[in-house]
């Protein structure tokens, strides 16, 4: 029997139900209920009383979840003790557009907190960035998660949502998104890309027959052309030292504008991997997560 079962039970009954624990371990709801399903078969006796609306925790299990609190505590406290150093090497993915704002922000909170471990930072779109996490060539990635919520296999933690924006250059006088469009080309971010795609789709709903009049494969090259006056774009939202890099105007799209979630992921058996937690953690605090 896994030992991640019992802490999974004791996250539910912490928080009340399967999604809160599900949202406080980075599972799945369906991924936190096959785990309890699992572990009533293996005593062969059930956990949740689920005749009702909501699950509710039988007797056996609060009696199970005491007596297990003293073991969960004590590798709890084993396993965040800091008194041996965290040395080696860990891969970490992430796409393109983080590179520049979110990487550096990352790797300095690593250096001053674990300054022996060594971090090598590889670069892709989110699906092979995935791929590689699950082949095994990358202990974890930010990236963008993917609209079904991720493969239960994983383990996530949500780090930021990113809505698109229309850009325009820094001069323009209007703010009017469909009088920009009449006097400006559109240049359109890379539709290999799903955040390309999404931006595309939700320009054709604006202007729908507009053609793009360049396509390029960076947001920060979309974003030095809007810069310099050459077009407008929908991007994601970009903060830092990429938009001080490029001033632009940012007009919103309203209440039905797109979003991105971006989060980190790494496998599932690994989210307890100090040098894992190293990166996640490094990951929360450069986006202020709490």
């Amino acid at each position: 029997m896994k030992f991640e079962f019992f802490i999974t039970l004791d996250a539910i009954l912490r928080h009340g139900s399967f999604a809160a624990a599900a949202d406080d371990l980075g599972l799945t709801p369906s991924a936190v209920s096959l785990q309890m399903k699992r572990l009533e078969e293996y005593l062969g006796q059930p956990l949740f009383d689920r005749s009702a609306r909501t699950s509710r925790p039988t007797p056996l299990a609060r009696e199970l979840s005491d007596n297990i609190r003293v073991a969960l505590d004590a590798v709890e406290a084993a396993r965040t003790r800091q008194t041996v150093a965290l040395t080696g090497r860990v891969m970490l993915g992430t796409i393109r557009s983080l590179q520049p704002t979110l990487v550096p922000l990352v790797l300095a909170e690593i250096s001053q907190r674990h300054p022996e471990l060594s971090v090598r930072v590889i670069q892709g779109d989110s699906v092979e960035l995935l791929d590689q996490l699950k082949a095994g060539r990358l202990d974890g990635v930010a990236l963008i998660r993917p609209t079904s919520g991720g493969s239960s296999r994983l383990y996530w933690r949500d780090l930021a949502e990113q809505p698109f924006v229309f850009v325009a250059p820094p001069d323009a006088t209007s703010q009017s998104i469909r009088t920009l469009i009449g006097r400006y080309p559109w240049l359109q971010f890379d539709t290999s890309l799903t955040s390309g795609r999404v931006a595309a789709s939700h320009m054709h709903k604006l202007a729908p027959g507009l053609r793009p009049r360049f396509e390029l494969e960076s947001i920060e090259a979309v974003l030095a052309m809007v810069s310099a006056g050459l077009g407008v774009s929908i991007l994601p939202q970009v903060r830092g030292r990429m938009i001080s890099a490029y001033p632009v105007q940012e007009i919103s799209l309203g209440k039905n504008a797109p979003v991105r979630q971006i989060a980190f992921a790494c496998r599932g058996p690994d989210f307890d991997n100090r040098r894992v937690m190293a990166l996640r953690d490094a990951l929360l605090i450069s986006y202020g997560v709490n």
